[in-house]
């Protein structure tokens, strides 16, 4: 049997609004595989939370998938009965929200909210649901459980709340957990702590992690493959080793270009000039045109370029791509 988890072809997801159609998504392919991490990677705006949502159809108005497939285990989630779709969610495929305490219920004790994931998809007792909860906070690492269970998500540490978040997501073993930038409101200390709890979870359940961030770190750290995006498209996709050490695609080679490094004595970081495009300002051109140092005549007279394989399993969107490193 395929170990192929999520498959997501040509997907696109536009926003109707007043002053014009904003193409969130526009096109983007990917793959991910039972027990890796895929990271999505990109600045602010670039889609990548789009295409989370999008995957379990939870885009907001007056946003809309207007194409594509999401084929989850071989079925298309985007063609799925709505009832159907629901008793997948939280069961076989989750999703940890990007704000932990704005994605929790604030007028619910935090042990009700567990507790509720598992009474939709087990019915279980009342009192095996509660014991169930507490092991299930437990399980994420908070600290004294009944404590947390009684409590208000508003009386509760951002790190906190985030190990109930992962709880709930992970309470059932999906095969798929959609983490939308997991780590982004906490300290350095606690991302490490969640960082290592989401590893932990792919290890022992085995399940598909699409993990959604902007933070290059913690990529480098956890993640298998990287999909690097900009302007709502895929603009390189490779294995974490290989995007790191060669990245191809002009976008990608400023990004890494601009994270400080401990091994070098530099005052000032490499910026990438100019702005990430608006969303409503995308063109069938290529979307990193106007800031991009190795921009071609091609790049600006012909539609945004493809993925095509530069060499084994590394894919670019780039007319003209940096060159390879030999190592």
């Amino acid at each position: 049997m395929s170990d192929t988890v999520l498959e997501v072809q040509d997907l696109s997801t536009h926003f109707f609004t007043e002053e014009g159609v904003i193409r969130a998504v526009d096109g983007v392919s990917i793959q991910l595989r039972r027990g890796r991490i895929l990271a999505l990677v990109g600045e602010s705006g670039s889609g990548k939370t789009t295409l989370g949502l999008s995957i379990l159809r939870l885009v907001p108005h007056p946003g809309r998938v207007v194409g594509g497939r999401v084929l989850f285990r071989g079925t298309d989630l985007l063609t799925m009965p709505e009832e159907e779709l629901r008793r997948l969610r939280g069961r076989a495929v989750s999703m940890i929200f990007q704000d932990p305490v704005a994605g929790l219920n604030p007028v619910l004790p935090v042990g009700t909210q567990v507790q509720e994931i598992l009474d939709t998809h087990l019915h279980l007792p009342k009192q095996e649901g509660r014991r169930r909860a507490l092991e299930i906070l437990r399980r994420t690492g908070v600290h004294d459980p009944e404590r947390v269970a009684r409590s208000f998500p508003w009386q509760l540490s951002g790190g906190t709340c985030q190990r109930v978040m992962i709880g709930i997501a992970t309470a059932l073993s999906p095969d798929l957990l959609i983490a939308d930038e997991p780590t982004s409101a906490l300290d350095v200390t606690v991302q490490a702590q969640i960082l290592r709890e989401i590893e932990l979870l792919r290890q022992e359940h085995g399940m598909a992690i699409l993990l959604i961030t902007h933070a290059m770190g913690v990529v480098a750290q956890v993640a298998d493959e990287v999909a690097v995006m900009y302007g709502g498209k895929v603009v390189e996709q490779a294995d974490v080793h290989t995007l790191f050490r060669n990245p191809r695609h002009p976008y990608t080679w400023a990004l890494l270009a601009a994270l400080p490094r401990v091994d070098a004595d530099t005052e000032r970081l490499p910026a990438i000039p100019g702005s990430p495009p608006l969303p409503e300002e995308l063109t069938g051109q290529c979307p990193f045109l106007p800031r991009c140092h190795k921009a071609v005549l091609q790049c600006r007279t012909q539609p945004a370029p493809p993925l095509d394989e530069v060499e084994e399993g590394h894919r670019v969107a780039c007319y003209n791509p940096m060159l390879r490193i030999e190592e």
